[in-house]
């Protein structure tokens, strides 16, 4: 199963569920999320953000941790679409 991430959680791929848990679960974690697009020359740069990233928030508020593997996974493409013609 591909779990549904926050966008904020600053992953760039997919994570796959390999626990073993069955069941549904409802949890809260807290962390602050990656800084957003770099600022340009001679912008005033932001503080960094209070609080830890979601890996380690998976981590230390869960017991989880992310592993980062290749291989195979389903994928679904879309190369086209079209508007359905007028009735």
């Amino acid at each position: 199963m591909v779990l549904r991430l926050p966008e904020d959680s600053g992953l760039d791929r997919p994570v796959l569920d390999r626990t073993g848990l069955t069941g549904t679960f409802d949890f809260a974690i807290e962390f602050a999320p990656p800084p957003n697009n770099p600022f340009g020359p001679g912008a005033k740069s932001r503080p960094e953000p209070a609080g830890p990233t979601f890996v380690e928030a998976l981590n230390e508020q869960l017991g989880l941790r992310l592993e980062p593997l290749t291989g195979p996974f389903d994928v679904l493409v879309i190369e086209n679409i079209e508007e359905p013609p007028a009735n």
